[in-house]
Parts: structure tokens; C-alpha cells; sequence
């Protein structure tokens, strides 16, 4: 029906992602096993191949469809973003990097954190600065900054292929001009 919305091509693409490593593990197992002379064994390469190639162009155009027609919902992506409390782990990466507090500590604190925000069923950088003190009094208002999911977007990262927003800009530009290039 027109009225309905199916991410049909996304749960494609997903799907033949499956069989391209299948396709490879066939082939790893094939060329594995060679001795040192040929052997009748790599006339097994070419059917793999051949789908796996077959389903890898099927993908590209499902999805460059998908993409082109899309139309994202800004502000109900930003209100996802804030749920399910997903700078957890920037609080815990706080914990270990400011309070030199060992991981597996700063794990347990992050969940008795996260569980306090829960019951009282607020986003985590609602949390106010004493009810995280109750749970681990060295915690400074510093924390607030990696808990806003802008902030915790901006920080992540921030290495060489990280995901911070500078490196994917980067490299989608870089991309970008190498397709205007080759497409010229």
C-alpha cells in the first residue's frame, strides 16, 4: 500500500550480506585446501564469485534507491538519540580517564548510574551532580560534557577512521571528489 513505509530495501541488503560471506568463506575453504600444483579444485571459485557479485550489484542499487528517496526526520532522530541512554559508555570512558578508575569499576558505577537515571526514568545528563555523587563521590560537573550525545558524537571517534563528525566529513568529501573524478 502506498500509505506504508517498509525498509524493503534495507532488510535486503541485509539479507544478501549473507550470502557475499558465504561466498567468501566457500572460496577461503576452496583455496585452503590447494596443494601446491593446481588441481580441478578452483572450478569451484567461479559460482560463489558470480553470486556473490550478483548480490553485492543488487545491494548497491537497492541502496543507492533507498538513500536518493530518503527523507530524515531531524528532530525525531534527535529525540532517539537522547533515549536509551547511549552515552553510557562515555561515562565510563570519563570514569577511567579522569578518576584513573579501573574499567571494571567504572563499568559497575556506570550501571549503578545508568539504573538510578532509569528508576527515576530520566535521560542521563538529567541525573543531577548529587545523585551521581551518592554513587561515586569523586565525580566533578565535568561529566555533564560527555554525557550530552553531541558532545559524546564530537569526541568519539577521533582517530585515524574514527566516527567523530570531522572524520566522516572528511572522508565522505574525499570520496565525493574521487566519484566526481571517475564519473567526471
Amino acid at each position: 500500500m502506498p500509505q506504508k513505509r517498509n525498509p524493503d530495501a534495507a532488510e535486503l541488503v541485509r539479507a544478501k550480506s549473507g550470502r557475499v560471506i558465504g561466498a567468501l568463506l566457500g572460496l577461503l575453504v576452496v583455496m585452503k585446501g590447494l596443494p601446491l600444483a593446481y588441481q580441478k579444485d578452483m572450478q569451484e571459485d567461479k559460482e560463489g564469485a558470480m553470486d556473490a557479485l550478483s548480490a553485492l550489484s543488487l545491494s548497491i542499487a537497492a541502496m543507492t534507491g533507498m538513500v536518493r528517496d530518503l527523507l530524515p526526520d531531524v528532530a525525531r532522530m534527535r529525540k532517539a538519540a537522547d533515549e536509551g541512554y547511549s552515552t553510557a559508555t562515555d561515562l565510563a570512558d570519563w570514569l577511567v580517564s579522569v578518576l584513573h578508575m579501573p574499567f571494571r569499576q567504572a563499568h559497575h558505577v556506570t550501571g549503578q548510574i545508568v539504573a538510578k537515571a532509569a528508576a527515576e526514568n530520566i535521560p542521563l545528563h538529567d541525573l543531577t551532580l548529587d545523585k551521581m555523587r551518592g554513587i561515586e563521590p569523586r565525580i566533578t560537573k565535568d561529566v555533564f560534557a560527555v554525557l550530552s550525545v553531541d558532545n559524546s558524537g564530537a569526541q568519539a571517534g577521533v582517530s585515524y577512521g574514527g566516527t567523530s563528525p570531522k572524520n566522516v566529513r572528511r572522508q565522505a568529501g574525499r570520496w565525493l571528489k574521487a566519484l566526481a573524478k571517475e564519473h567526471g
